[in-house]
């Protein structure tokens, strides 16, 4: 990936990322290796919420290879084991209005 970079770009590793041993990662061309560690944030839903807004305007994306209803899950599981996705696998959830 990092090849594909410009120079002076920036990667949001929202996987996490081994960085030891990893060599100079693009340093060379001023490339900067950002993690992205949502679960810091799950307490902070103004946080998440500024994430959705970037995303519905169009200046945060991700790549989603496939949608799936959350009650799909082990097929999502099934495809992500299976290998070759190229992006994310999302689960969608119904939003209820008086969960019981």
């Amino acid at each position: 990936m990092v090849p594909a970079l410009r120079d002076g770009g920036q990667i949001a590793a929202v996987r996490g990322w081994e960085l030891h041993g990893a060599g100079n990662l693009g340093q060379d061309r001023g490339i900067e290796i950002r993690e992205v560690f949502v679960p810091e944030y799950t307490h902070r839903r103004d946080k998440l919420d500024g994430l959705r807004v970037l995303a519905e305007d169009g200046k945060l994306a991700l790549r989603v290879a496939r949608t799936y209803p959350a009650e799909q899950a082990a097929a999502a599981h099934r495809a992500l084991e299976a290998g070759g996705i190229r992006g994310r696998l999302v689960l969608t959830f119904d939003r209820q209005e008086n969960p019981t």
